[in-house]
């Protein structure tokens, strides 16, 4: 069983953290011709393309100019420490002990336009490269999701393929589950929705929803679910399964107060 969650633009970068292990991204080399694409691009063409501030353009471009595949433990973190995003918010991933760590290595993968897909003690430096960016990486790669065509699909088929339980768990937004192209997985894909009570009713809400996926997740590591039935025990700050709105495997989680 493989969570799938999203990364952040909100980045932190304090060097390798001593008390875990680092394990290096399986797409390197991929992320290195991107890199070598995206460093002839001017601060102006970096705005463009992502559609950022000017001081954000320019910050990409240098991190973009100073990547390296293999970077010094001072400018490089594991990549679930490095994420600080709302997602991140609800993972806690730096509260975890190394057991916890160790579950998280073998069932969390955190999707990237950059990297493809990272396991939570990947290494990785300092980016911002949004999987929907406006980014012509050659004539035949009009984007990202091209570029990346079914590699990710292949290789979460390749992890799941001794698993007990082969399935998914897609906690990532809808911009990333799309470049994994799940629909054609042929493996269970669970989703999880999270709602806020609202008027009488039940309402996604952006801000919540993102933390809640990362609290799901952190639920998983600190629980060490191999059953994704106990997923639905899932309680964590006013959190239940609910059933009534359940449709198939798009599991609904609501909360009536926040």
């Amino acid at each position: 069983m493989l969570f799938l969650i999203s990364p952040a633009k909100k980045l932190v970068c304090e060097g390798l953290d001593d008390r875990f292990g680092h394990t290096n991204p399986e797409h390197i080399q991929e992320a290195e011709y991107l890199v070598q694409k995206l460093k002839k691009k001017t601060p102006i063409g970096l705005q463009r393309m992502m559609g950022i501030s000017k001081d954000l353009a320019l910050l990409n471009h240098d991190r973009f100019q100073h990547w390296q595949a293999e970077p010094q433990a001072e400018e490089s973190m594991q990549a679930v420490l490095m994420f600080q995003g709302d997602v991140y918010q609800g993972l806690q991933a730096k509260e975890w002990s190394k057991k916890d760590m160790q579950y998280a290595q073998s069932h969390l993968r955190i999707l990237s336009g950059l990297y493809g897909i990272l396991r939570p003690l990947d290494r990785i430096m300092p980016y911002r490269l949004e999987m929907g960016s406006d980014f012509k990486v050659t004539a035949a790669k009009k984007n990202l999701y091209s570029f990346w065509g079914d590699t990710l699909l292949n290789e979460i088929k390749e992890e799941l393929e001794s698993a007990e339980n082969p399935m998914v768990v897609n906690l990532a937004s809808n911009e990333y589950a799309k470049a994994v192209r799940l629909n054609k997985a042929g493996i269970r894909v669970i989703t999880p929705e999270f709602k806020e009570a609202h008027k009488g009713t039940y309402k996604m809400m952006s801000f919540f929803a993102k933390k809640a996926r990362g609290m799901m997740a952190r639920f998983a590591v600190e629980h060490r679910l191999d059953d994704v039935e106990h997923l639905k025990a899932f309680d964590s700050e006013g959190y239940y399964f609910n059933k009534e709105l359940t449709q198939g495997d798009r599991w609904v989680f609501t909360r009536d107060k926040r």
